[in-house]
């Protein structure tokens, strides 16, 4: 846990600071005044710190990527597509309706941010981009990074000191300790995306996303249903962000597209 303690705070850092540079060339103070290509940039950044700091952990063990579940079946294509779709559809607007009612917020807060960016998205370059940051690359590059790298490591953490004289306690102890695991996982998913509005359904889809990995051996579901996720909402905003209204009734986490 050190080492991902280490390597989360690495990977923030170097965001950060990448994601600063390519803002301060593109000449604009945050990514709501940036083109699509320098949002998809300051993605870039993330991913980075992300890769990176897996790299180091992995050349330090001597291991390779498979290590981390790297893997995958053609039955997790299906399953994938429809947890994603149901996900995002169904689990999003369920978690999402008490958390911004609670906060005082409106339905079009929650989606605005990615109303704006699916505005961005004007040409069929645009599309593609889009498509490339949200449905491709950040599936693939967090779940690397949170499923085989953060929750493989937090549970082997938090099962580590079962009891070894007593069966029915070491199955509970290890029943707790992963369940933990994979919720410390899911949290630093949906805070790492920093969207107060969005976090408690990205927290809930992380806990769908860990389950599915942990109970699998493999990142091949997760990544799937990640990328059904996040298609789902592009494919709908890019039909509807010609019309601003529309884009605004979609129901989703729009402010965590690249999630």
């Amino acid at each position: 846990m050190g080492e991902v303690a280490v390597a989360a705070l690495a990977t923030l850092v170097i965001s950060a600071v990448l994601g600063s540079i390519a803002l301060g060339l593109a000449g604009v103070e945050d990514t709501d005044d940036a083109s699509l290509v320098v949002i998809a940039l300051v993605q870039t950044t993330l991913w980075v710190g992300m890769l990176g700091s897996i790299a180091v952990v992995l050349r330090r063990r001597g291991a390779g990527l498979g290590e981390l579940g790297l893997r995958a079946r053609w039955v997790d294509v299906p399953v994938g597509i429809v947890l994603g779709v149901v996900g995002q559809l169904v689990l999003v607007p369920l978690v999402s309706w008490p958390w911004t009612r609670l906060l005082g917020e409106s339905s079009e807060e929650l989606r605005e941010p990615a109303c704006r960016l699916a505005d961005k998205a004007d040409d069929p370059l645009g599309v593609a981009l889009l498509f490339a940051i949200t449905v491709v690359g950040a599936p693939i590059v967090e779940e690397l990074f949170f499923r085989g790298f953060v929750q493989r490591a937090a549970v082997a953490a938090f099962t580590r000191n079962a009891p070894l004289d007593d069966e029915a306690a070491a199955r509970t102890a290890v029943r707790l300790g992963t369940g933990f695991g994979l919720v410390v996982t899911a949290l630093l998913f949906g805070l790492v995306h920093f969207q107060v509005l969005q976090a408690p359904a990205l927290v809930a889809f992380g806990l769908v996303l860990g389950t599915l990995a942990h109970r699998s051996g493999r990142l091949g579901a997760s990544v799937v249903t990640h990328m059904a996720f996040n298609a789902t909402t592009v494919i709908t905003l890019v039909v509807l962000s010609s019309n601003d209204d529309q884009c605004r009734d979609v129901l989703g986490v729009l402010g965590g597209l690249a999630g």
